[in-house]
């Protein structure tokens, strides 16, 4: 089965459908949601984690953003939002989510990379106040040049929301699956069609970028710390609350942080 390629910034065109289902669909899409509710709570409570005040309403940009599971509800809360993709698939999703949450008079969409947004913005000035930047840089040919990019329309003071895939969980489930040949050959690209990302990073690359960028990091959380290594489909489903509660309260505990299949960093840019 041929690899997917890693020559050019992932498309989902293709699997947009496929990709709702798989990344937020069931338990392990209340995971990620429910870490990043308890970080946004714990150190940048905004509406919809927070009753809604104005002083607390704020311009978003979701670079890579998708669908907007995570951005739409922040623009029904009453937030201004700019979502850009280069999937006109996802975006197609996004739209109908806008409408469902009735939230379309506070939300632009953009058909772009996130690399590209400034072209489409008609402000060349940081504006944004919150940057969201989630699973998109393991996707990409360049991360940190995609990173630069999007920080350039980051306010001073404004947070970045960055979720990556975490390349310590991928060798990690591996060993456990007893796929030794990849791990020692240190070549984990996915066959093509998989939603296992072409070019994974660690916790250390994205720390060290951080601290060369002037971003302080005010949280820092694994999203599905132990759910993905059970490798049982139907144990990893049993006692949810059980699961859910585990999941957020171990998620900043080291060693199982580090174990994340997601990392989760809330930064934020100096003044």
């Amino acid at each position: 089965m041929p690899v997917q390629p890693t020559s050019h910034d992932r498309n989902f065109d293709d699997l947009a459908e496929r990709f709702t289902r798989n990344i937020y669909g069931g338990l392990k899409g209340q995971i990620r949601l429910a870490v990043l509710a308890r970080d946004f709570t714990d150190v940048l409570p905004i509406a919809p984690y927070v009753p809604l005040t104005p002083d607390k309403t704020l311009n978003i940009l979701d670079a890579g953003g998708g669908q907007g599971q995570f951005s739409l509800p922040l623009a029904a809360a009453g937030h201004s939002l700019v979502l850009c993709d280069i999937s006109a698939n996802m975006l197609a999703l996004a739209r109908r989510r806008a409408v469902e949450l009735q939230a379309t008079d506070r939300v632009r969409l953009l058909h772009c990379p996130a690399q590209s947004v400034s072209e489409h913005l008609t402000d060349c000035a940081p504006q944004f106040d919150l940057v969201i930047c989630h699973a998109v840089i393991e996707w990409v040919t360049e991360p940190f040049a995609l990173l630069d990019s999007v920080l350039q329309q980051l306010r001073p003071g404004g947070h970045l929301s960055l979720i990556f895939y975490n390349k310590h969980a991928l060798v990690y489930k591996n060993l456990l699956r007893a796929n030794y040949k990849k791990v020692k050959s240190e070549d984990y690209r996915a066959y093509r069609g998989s939603l296992t990302p072409t070019n994974p990073l660690t916790p250390e690359a994205l720390l060290s970028y951080c601290a060369s960028r002037d971003l302080d990091v005010l949280c820092h959380s694994g999203i599905r710390v132990f759910y993905d290594y059970i490798l049982d489909p139907e144990r990893r489903e049993r006692e949810a609350e059980s699961v859910l509660g585990l999941e957020q309260k171990l998620s900043r505990e080291l060693p199982y942080r580090d174990l994340g299949r997601y990392i989760h960093l809330l930064l934020k840019k100096k003044e």
